[in-house]
């Protein structure tokens, strides 16, 4: 809806009152005394119409009696109109600008002449009826309006309210489907593992099965901790969970099941939106190993030089033959959109040797 203009208050009033005040002036020429009291008085009852408007009312009626002016008295009746709500009470008052205007004030009737009569009647009428219907159509149009803001205000909470429910309902549902199914296979991989690993048998499958277990434990509190925040109603992203920094990008790396060495550093000031970058794309290109190379060694090159930073992650082709895994293809499709959300760019893409690089490139950027 386009919104109206509106004229402010004080120009109305100033409009009004500079109407009554040139209506008045025009009706003092060979004015008495009595009929100069009542037009200034009626003037000066106009300035607290808004505040008092059956004061300022009753105080411009005397110009129905003593003057010719009936400007101020329509204006009064209209002020009286806007902000009563009792409709009998400003039937009474239209009464009164009724009887005032057509009563024969200088005590003599022309009932030879019922044309004027007539004429006069119907102005009598229009005078005390006009700025009554007039004042009760803005009261209602301002009715109106404050009626359909608190419609559009009630519908914007409640269509919020929906969101919210229907946030909350999904993300319930997807913890609970996560708890349920997840956990308790990651649990019994955990409980399996750990009987292999008081099992008797040679080092290597003793080995094997305390890495299992370590990983499992490991899944499971991350588990623990995603349906913690998926359990969460509000609050904001950071408050939720802590971020990778730099810092554990060593343990990620050593934790990866990869024969993998890293080099190079970044600067000590790298903002936090850097860093969740840098360790998010090295996380992603150490899957990507173990899934789509299995075997294959990795390399992983911290950079930084006058004009941005970054990180390479280059592997080499595969030892062992591949497991056709599922995969939604969504992990360098959000790494890139991370990038450029930081003006930088990703490049991924296979090596000449039959491996793969994956290299993030970042704007200089400091904390």
């Amino acid at each position: 809806m386009t919104p109206r203009y509106r004229v402010p208050a004080w120009a109305e009033s100033a409009a009004l009152i500079g109407l009554a005040v040139v209506d008045a002036w025009l009706g003092l020429e060979h004015a008495e005394m009595s009929s100069t009291v009542a037009s200034g008085v009626a003037i000066l009852a106009l300035l607290i119409r808004r505040r008092h408007p059956f004061v300022s009312f009753a105080l411009t009626l005397p110009m129905l009696a003593f003057s010719y002016s009936v400007v101020a008295v329509l204006v009064a009746l209209y002020s009286v109109a806007q902000k009563t709500r009792d409709r009998r009470l400003l039937a009474l008052c239209s009464l009164i600008v009724i009887l005032g205007y057509a009563a024969p004030w200088n005590g003599q009737i022309d009932v030879e002449s019922g044309r004027s009569v007539l004429i006069d009647a119907i102005y009598a009428l229009l005078m005390g009826a006009a700025p009554a219907v007039l004042g009760q159509l803005v009261q209602a149009r301002r009715d109106l309006t404050l009626r359909l803001k608190e419609i559009d205000e009630a519908r914007d909470h409640e269509r919020l309210l929906i969101e919210q429910s229907i946030l909350a309902k999904e993300r319930a549902q997807l913890a609970r489907e996560m708890h349920d199914v997840v956990s308790h296979q990651v649990s019994l991989i955990a409980v399996q593992a750990g009987v292999l690993q008081v099992t008797p048998a040679g080092p290597d499958t003793k080995d094997v099965a305390s890495s299992i277990r370590r990983l499992s434990v490991d899944t499971l509190d991350e588990l623990r901790h995603m349906v913690a925040l998926l359990r969460a109603s509000g609050g904001a992203a950071t408050d939720l969970a802590p971020q990778p920094t730099l810092a554990v990008l060593p343990a990620l790396v050593a934790n990866s099941g990869i024969e993998t060495t890293i080099e190079g550093a970044l600067p000590s000031d790298v903002d936090a939106a850097t860093q969740r970058a840098v360790y998010r794309t090295v996380q992603e290109a150490l899957t990507n190993v173990r899934k789509h190379a299995p075997g294959a060694t990795a390399a992983v090159h911290l950079w930084h030089h006058d004009n941005g930073m970054g990180v390479t992650i280059t592997n080499g082709p595969p030892t062992r033959p591949t497991l056709s895994l599922p995969s939604a293809q969504h992990g360098l499709i959000g790494l890139r959109e991370r990038a450029e959300l930081l003006d930088g760019t990703l490049d991924a893409g296979p090596t000449p040797g039959g491996g793969y690089r994956v290299r993030l490139s970042l704007p200089v950027a400091q904390g």
